[in-house]
């Protein structure tokens, strides 16, 4: 029998203790804009005690070139379009309703196979990742240049992009 974590008295699991609930509404969140792109953040550090962070990708919609991660997992949720998602040697073409699980420290990339055409919701753990959006921002409104700044917020996020 595989053991289970004691049930706090809250209903949760003891582990829980100390992480408040919280609900975001539909639409409701940090908006973050880089200037090439902009994410709406759902789920922080802050609002999940650091457990996750959570963001969905809104217009102009990107592809990712294959990089790997230091710190984060990333789990990605498709709401809509087709996606391909490439992690080490294996590919995943995923539609609405399809879940890729990218693992830290695993070169990966994404790509929508109708370019500009669908949606994400990205949950990264543990979380922190929203500050790499937020020093992205911080350097569209401050005017510096964009390789400047990836290169900046990168090497802080343990980001090392592969190509």
């Amino acid at each position: 029998m595989t053991p289970q974590p004691p049930e706090a008295t809250d209903g949760t699991a003891a582990g829980a203790v100390g992480v408040s609930p919280f609900a975001a509404p539909a639409g409701e969140g940090e908006l973050i804009d880089i200037g090439t792109a902009a994410f709406l953040v759902r789920a922080t550090a802050d609002s999940t005690g650091g457990v996750l962070t959570m963001f969905e990708e809104l217009p102009p919609l990107l592809d990712t070139s294959r990089h790997v991660h230091q710190y984060e997992d990333e789990t990605f949720y498709v709401l809509d379009g087709e996606h391909e998602f490439v992690s080490g040697d294996r590919t995943f073409r995923l539609g609405p309703g399809g879940v890729a699980f990218l693992p830290r420290g695993i070169p990966h990339a994404h790509r929508r196979l109708v370019p500009g055409v669908g949606r994400l919701l990205c949950t990264t753990t543990p979380a922190g990742f929203e500050r790499f959006f937020r020093s992205l921002a911080e350097a569209a409104r401050s005017g510096e240049p964009p390789e400047t700044a990836y290169a900046r917020a990168s090497e802080l996020a343990g980001i090392t992009w592969l190509g």
